[in-house]
């Protein structure tokens, strides 16, 4: 029982996580480069691989669709530890494609990230590995 709350608790984490950063970069300004004249430079530089995609259309994208991800991830992770455990304790699979998967989360956020979001993807992962250890005893 204690293992499914963990994945839960990971789960829920990693899942607002990525609705926070669907906000941020839809309904706020947060994640805009403080410099006005970049943003401008960003809207008005196209990408050497086509003239129709700009570098601001690019970084929106990119930040919706990783928002989009995170919160699939601890969606459909969530679902499962709460609907289904037993499908996800027998499928190493699904494990450890979402242990792997957070703890590249957890790298990419050490290397290219501020800390807070280090610290929070870090105990969403913690969760998981807790879990999944306690699933193999």
């Amino acid at each position: 029982m204690i293992a499914q709350y963990l994945w839960e608790t990971g789960s829920v984490i990693i899942g607002l996580a990525g609705l926070s950063h669907i906000r941020a970069t839809l309904g706020t300004n947060k994640l805009f480069p403080r410099n006005e004249k970049l943003i401008e430079d960003m809207k008005s530089s196209p990408l050497q691989m086509t003239e129709q995609l700009t570098m601001w259309k690019s970084w929106i994208g990119f930040n919706a669709t990783h928002g989009s991800g995170a919160a699939f991830i601890g969606i459909i992770n969530f679902y499962l530890a709460l609907h289904n455990f037993s499908l996800l304790m027998s499928s190493q699979f699904l494990l450890l494609l979402t242990l792997l998967t957070m703890g590249f989360y957890v790298w990419v956020a050490r290397k290219y990230w501020f800390k807070p979001v280090f610290v929070i993807i870090t105990v969403a992962w913690v969760c998981f590995i807790a879990s999944y250890i306690l699933l193999m005893i």
